[in-house]
C-alpha cells in the first residue's frame, strides 16, 4: 500500500477532491471544513500563495495517481517553528498513511527549511490522529483549554510536539 505513494504540491484542481474527503459524516474533527467549490478553490489558491512566502507548504497525499489526503506544514511567526496538519480519506484509514505524510514532511522541515520544532494542535477527541503523532515519535505537551472554535463552541486541544 505505502510503496504506492507520492507527494506533491497541492493544486487547485484538487478542490473537488477534497470536498469529497472531508465531506464524509465520519469526518468530524476538521476544525474549517470546505462548504463550497469556489471556497475551497479559493483557500488552495491561497495556501499557494503562502508557499510562495514562505509560510506554508501544502501537499497532495496522492495513491497510485489519486489525491487521497493532504498533509501541510505552517511556518509560525517564530521561524524556526512549524504546525503540522493532516487528514485522508476515510477508506484508507489504518493503514500507515498518516503517518508516512509526516515523516515526509519532517524531512522537508527539518532538512530543507530548518525548522527545529514541530507542533501539532489535535482536537482531545481526536484519537486516531493523536496515536499518528505518537506513533512518529511526538510527545504530548499539553491541552490548550478552549482553543479551537468548532461547531458552536470552543475546543480543546492536545498540544503535541517533536
Amino acid at each position: 500500500m505505502k510503496t504506492n505513494l507520492s507527494f506533491r504540491y497541492i493544486q487547485v484542481g484538487d478542490a473537488r477532491r477534497m470536498i469529497e474527503i472531508m465531506g464524509s459524516p465520519r469526518f468530524i474533527y476538521f476544525p474549517h471544513p470546505p462548504t463550497t467549490l469556489k471556497a475551497e478553490k479559493e483557500f488552495l489558491r491561497k495556501a499557494i500563495e503562502q508557499r510562495k512566502q514562505g509560510q506554508r507548504f501544502a501537499y497532495s497525499i496522492l495513491h497510485n495517481g489519486k489525491v487521497i489526503g493532504s498533509i501541510g506544514l505552517y511556518i509560525l511567526h517564530r521561524r524556526h517553528c512549524a504546525e503540522v496538519g493532516y487528514f485522508v480519506d476515510e477508506a484508507y484509514w489504518g493503514r500507515g498513511i498518516a503517518c508516512e505524510a509526516v515523516r515526509y514532511i519532517e524531512e522537508i522541515a527539518f532538512n530543507e527549511l530548518g525548522i527545529v520544532r514541530i507542533e501539532l494542535n489535535i482536537i482531545k477527541q481526536n484519537k486516531a490522529s493523536e496515536r499518528v503523532a505518537i506513533k512518529c515519535g511526538y510527545r504530548k505537551e499539553g491541552i490548550g483549554r478552549r482553543k479551537l472554535p468548532l461547531g458552536g463552541t470552543y475546543m480543546d486541544l492536545s498540544l503535541i510536539h517533536i
